[in-house]
């Protein structure tokens, strides 16, 4: 008899053991121990136990849905940061149920809308989630550049650009930010992540642009004062990012932003063949 609990009623093993077998066929290889699963999926993925569900057949863990809760482009949103199901098992309504049952946690949260992120390519999962009233509301795109020898070179010593620490950008964000992040870029992501870079670009006394990023290489988001772009401003942005770290390759996300996107292929990045979905429904 299949039975579904919180996953706060049951050893977070058996929580993994189900996340595993899952995961196990899934397009991208989601390799990892206990310890580090742990770390990602509760720590900066924002996943807590208690709002998370398991399915279980007597004791064997066959399915799972890890959910957060937080405000997001300032609407209360309950996140499905995962959902897989044992290969075995499929097709037999687990996912559905699953899926009830987030919903009714975002219902009981008063959340105001649920959201997921989905590998496009993968359309049994997205005629899925449109069939039980999910939309596609943002692409996101991957972009790498693994040659940041021919970046540093665009720095422009004649641009302001300050190194500032992060509880004074968390400030200067929150007065300046016209463009959707996806969830992995923000800031609580990125200061659950630590060794984090932040840049701000100023005329005078005048912000103009600004980056954030992570020493591995991770751009989270960068942005330029639409009055102040073509200056060579990102160009100056990204070259002291690449100076202030030590790492081999960036990679930045891009959710629908088309002024972005043709910046990083003018700065020669490269389009990952991965992309993704970000689905969303009111509640």
């Amino acid at each position: 008899m299949i039975v579904y609990k919180k996953c706060s009623e049951v050893s977070i093993d058996l929580v993994f053991d189900a996340f595993n077998i899952g995961f196990s066929d899934y397009i991208i290889k989601l390799s990892m121990n206990k310890e580090d699963f742990i770390k990602r999926f509760f720590g900066p993925e924002g996943n807590s136990i208690e709002l998370s569900h398991i399915a279980l057949d007597c004791d064997k863990p066959i399915g799972v849905l890890l959910a957060g809760i937080k405000i997001w482009d300032g609407i209360k949103t309950l996140r499905c940061g995962a959902l897989a199901i044992h290969p075995e098992y499929r097709n037999k309504g687990i996912a559905s149920k699953l899926m009830s049952l987030h919903k009714k946690t975002a219902i009981e949260n008063n959340c105001k809308q649920m959201f997921l992120e989905v590998i496009v390519g993968n359309d049994k999962a997205i005629n899925f989630y449109k069939k039980i009233g999910y939309e596609k509301i943002y692409d996101l795109n991957y972009f790498f550049h693994d040659d940041l020898s021919k970046l540093i070179k665009f720095d422009n010593f004649n641009i302001n650009i300050k190194e500032v620490d992060f509880i004074v950008f968390k400030n200067i964000i929150s007065n300046h930010k016209d463009f959707h992040i996806n969830w992995q870029s923000d800031l609580d992501y990125v200061e659950k992540l630590g060794n984090i870079v932040c840049l701000a670009a100023y005329d005078n006394e005048k912000l103009i642009g600004y980056l954030c990023g992570n020493k591995t290489g991770k751009i989270n988001f960068i942005w330029i004062n639409k009055n102040y772009r073509l200056k060579g401003i990102g160009k100056s942005l990204l070259s002291r990012f690449c100076s202030s770290i030590d790492a081999e390759k960036l990679s930045i996300v891009v959710p629908n932003n088309n002024y972005l996107e043709g910046f990083l292929k003018h700065m020669k990045f490269k389009k990952d063949p991965i992309s993704q979905y970000e689905m969303y429904i009111t509640i």
